[in-house]
């Protein structure tokens, strides 16, 4: 009995030794599945791709080039109207205004520092001979431009330039600062100036042989090169100082006075200066 005592609990202790070794090779296959699908998943994992967006340097016109497009239509309907050279309200619009960018023009839609004389509409206040002069504000540029023919038409010492021939730009240049227009001595310069280097005189040619604007402007649009396209162009209107432009661009007069090269805070109206960015 005792003989067979001992084989049985020979034999439970070899079953039970078996059945843990089985208990353990599973708990490891197990531990070693469940690793494997974690590394798996990890690796499967799609990584976030985050997609920049494709930055293209365009090409970009000077704001004198951008400036006609947009108002050499309104100065040609006026010239059928009123009678006054498209050329030389353009002319007067770009260097009065600074290209659209100077204060009155951005504020105000008021292109021709035309002041409150009469005026019972909005206003605006801006330093001009004196300080804080009160000026118009318009709500559409069209009406500057309205109002600046106007302006012209409606008085007596104006007269003698509508003598003169429609498309006789010099003699409109000469006759308005003869005229008290303007008290720059170099006013008429810089007007046939702006005329001539932005060939400014075909939109009268236009009017006057009954063709059209917008097709010969997009064709003869002055692309600039890689150089230009980091600085723009700011012609100096009423008003305009150099702190007032460093607030306009968002930099500091020091690095304006540094791309000119110039000696000292004075601007005069019409002076070009390149406004780096």
């Amino acid at each position: 009995m005792k003989i067979r005592y001992i084989i049985v609990l020979v034999l439970l202790t070899a079953m039970s030794c078996g059945s843990k070794k089985g208990i353990v090779t599973k708990r490891k296959k197990s531990s070693t599945t469940k690793t494997v699908v974690v590394k798996n998943r990890e690796v499967v994992k799609a990584p976030t791709v985050v997609t920049k967006p494709v930055i293209k340097a365009n090409d970009t016109r000077s704001t004198v080039d951008i400036y006609i497009d947009l108002y050499s239509g309104i100065a040609q309907n006026n010239m059928r109207t009123h009678k006054i050279p498209a050329s030389i309200t353009l002319a007067q619009g770009i260097l009065e205004s600074g290209s659209g960018s100077g204060r009155l023009a951005v504020k105000a839609n008021n292109h021709f520092g035309i002041k409150c004389h009469g005026w019972t509409g909005a206003k605006i206040y801006h330093d001009d001979d004196r300080s804080q002069e009160c000026f118009r504000k318009y709500t559409k540029a069209e009406m500057s431009y309205e109002d600046h023919s106007k302006f012209l038409t409606g008085r007596g010492r104006y007269a003698s330039l509508f003598d003169l021939k429609p498309d006789d730009y010099k003699g409109w240049a000469k006759g308005l600062r003869a005229a008290g227009y303007a008290t720059d001595r170099k006013y008429p310069q810089k007007l046939i100036s702006l005329i001539e280097r932005y060939e400014l005189n075909k939109f009268d040619e236009e009017v006057l042989s009954g063709t059209t604007t917008k097709s010969t402007r997009k064709s003869t649009t002055i692309i600039e090169g890689r150089k230009k396209a980091n600085s723009k162009k700011h012609v100096v209107s009423k008003g305009d100082t150099l702190y007032s432009l460093s607030r306009l661009y968002k930099i500091s007069v020091e690095a304006i006075k540094a791309q000119n090269k110039l000696k000292s805070n004075d601007l005069t109206i019409g002076q070009e200066l390149i406004i780096p960015n």
